[in-house]
């Protein structure tokens, strides 16, 4: 317990760090290129050392399965909670929502933490399943936002085909699916990291050791808690990290899961952030219309709203997943889970259950 507050308080100290270094990186794009270095080298680097310590087996597509259930999952329900938050499914508000919150963003959120707390086969296991996330995210909700854009502008006949090219090409060039299909094929052929030359084992050594340092910096640096919805948007993100653990709390007793670091690899995964993909999405559809000068009702997508999501759910990802594995094995158990999750679905709805009462309370009142 007391190894795990140590390295809580360094976590914390990181993300501290990066906050302070706020004042002297202010340029945008200095941020991203820290981002660069993260999803390029970093984070392929340590996800190609955790999945070469692994055996390869059939059983391994289990995991991007489960992941793209969880992402349907949320997918499929938004349209029917999202109105007892007053926003209605085709709305420009609705649309947003359905396209940023089934999707994940495990490398900058939670594959850190993971890789801290639960060791490299855990990690090497958590990067499998993103494959099935990023399938969702580039690919499903890319169909999806064509769909709402030309519901929403019928006249409108739009030839997508390079589109879809590139969006496939982008999947398959990106560093970290690279990175893992390289670690199969070795694995494939009786290669490890042992059987590598010392001075490539000890490169990606080197590269892995970035990771943590600079994505806890990158949080603190790329964190905005900008004006609007807050309260909105916070309500439904505590819904979804509600909704969330309830529905890892279904697989965990589907699939009979006892092995505790399985139990919180089910848990942490699917809490990870929002993904910027489906935000790449919004913005490509929105510049579209922006050129064709469409006023703000018109819009498919709200994008103001769009980046308030993203701004609110890295950090209460990060906080959740390092407060999860944290606890060592206390949320190992399903009826801690159970009661985790009713008790966020329940601070989700709370202030909209209490904004009804206090309505229906000054209806009552005047009608009598």
């Amino acid at each position: 317990m007391v190894e795990a507050v140590q390295k809580t308080l360094i976590l914390l100290l990181l993300i501290g760090l990066g906050l302070a270094l706020r004042s002297k990186i202010k340029n945008k794009t200095e941020i991203n290129g820290i981002k660069e270095i993260i999803l390029s080298i970093a984070l392929p680097s340590t996800v190609f050392i955790a999945l070469m310590g692994i055996k390869i087996s059939a059983s391994l597509l289990i995991y991007p399965v489960l992941v793209l259930a969880f992402n349907f999952f949320i997918y499929l329900t938004a349209p029917y909670f999202l109105p007892i938050f007053g926003i209605e499914k085709d709305s420009s508000a609705g649309r947003t929502l359905t396209m940023l919150l089934p999707s994940l963003a495990p490398g900058l959120s939670s594959f850190p933490f993971i890789n801290e707390f639960l060791g490299d086969e855990s990690l090497a296991l958590a990067a499998m399943g993103d494959v099935g996330n990023k399938f969702f995210a580039l690919n499903f909700l890319y169909f999806v936002a064509m769909k709402m854009y030309l519901k929403n502008n019928q006249t409108e006949e739009v030839e997508e085909k390079g589109k879809v090219k590139s969006l496939l090409l982008s999947l398959v060039k990106e560093p970290i699916n690279i990175i893992m299909l390289l670690a199969i094929i070795f694995l494939s052929v009786g290669i490890n990291m042992k059987s590598l030359p010392s001075a490539i084992s000890e490169l990606f050594n080197r590269a892995s050791s970035l990771m943590t340092p600079l994505v806890l910096i990158y949080i603190g640096l790329a964190v905005q808690f900008k004006e609007g919805k807050i309260k909105l948007v916070s309500s439904i993100l505590l819904f979804r990290a509600g909704i969330t653990i309830l529905f890892s709390v279904l697989i965990i007793n589907i699939f009979n899961i006892t092995t505790p670091n399985l139990i919180l690899l089910a848990v942490v995964v699917p809490l990870s952030s929002c993904s910027f993909w489906p935000f790449a999405h919004i913005s490509a559809i929105n510049l579209k219309e922006e050129d064709k000068n469409y006023l703000k009702e018109r819009k498919t997508f709200d994008m103001n709203l769009a980046v308030l999501i993203l701004a609110f759910s890295l950090p209460l990802s990060t906080i959740l997943v390092m407060g999860i594995l944290a606890s060592g094995q206390f949320f190992a158990q399903t009826s801690t889970l159970l009661v985790t999750g009713l008790i966020f679905t329940g601070l989700g709805l709370a202030p909209h259950m209490l904004k009804k009462s206090k309505t229906f309370l000054k209806l009552s009142k005047v009608s009598s």
